[in-house]
């Protein structure tokens, strides 16, 4: 969360099972839509306060560098991914999300930006994600260097991956009960 003096004050925040945080972002990622949920949750007053703005205003430092690798890899190629996120509200509290995030593609086919759509996660998925994010940030620490921190995480990541399921889709899926699936 480079430049972004917002301390986490290890306060957990949640919103309800059936609202929905959108944002919409050009192709660098500045947030060119907040929907209320987003505003409130991330504790941002108008949408004013955010537009223009880079989505990585809510990064939160624990969030390993291997799995916004994976999804800005994921979205150069045209493709969705469902990630669990902790993100960083302007207050400091921190906020779990079910991510699904997709490039938008204009008249003639070409990407003109990304779409998010978060959810609540299932509380007993994140009991799986939370050491594994410890992992891959213990592993990225290990190394000097955004890019070869990202690369070193991506790498256990994948080999998180490889043990568990056949495909990144297919782990993120078997964290969440039956009947939750998108």
């Amino acid at each position: 969360m480079a430049g972004n003096a917002v301390r986490p004050t290890g306060v957990e925040r949640t919103f309800s099972d059936d609202e929905i945080i959108v944002t919409k972002t050009d192709l660098q990622g500045r947030i060119t839509y907040a929907n209320d949920v987003f505003l409130r949750v991330s504790a941002f007053s108008t949408e004013d306060e955010v537009l223009g703005k880079p989505h990585s205003i809510i990064r939160h430092p624990d969030m390993p560098r291997a799995v916004f690798k994976l999804l800005w890899d994921t979205l150069a190629a045209k493709e969705e991914l469902f990630a669990y996120v902790v993100n960083l509200a302007a207050d400091g509290a921190h906020y779990w999300v079910l991510a699904h995030v997709t490039p938008s593609f204009g008249p003639g086919g070409a990407v003109v930006g990304y779409h998010s759509s978060r959810r609540t996660p299932d509380r007993r998925a994140l009991e799986q994600v939370r050491p594994l994010y410890q992992r891959l940030l213990a592993e990225e620490r290990r190394h000097s260097g955004a890019r070869a921190a990202a690369d070193a995480g991506a790498r256990a990541l994948s080999e998180v991956v490889a043990q568990a399921a056949g495909s990144y889709d297919e782990f993120v899926w078997s964290l969440e009960p039956q009947g939750r699936a998108a």
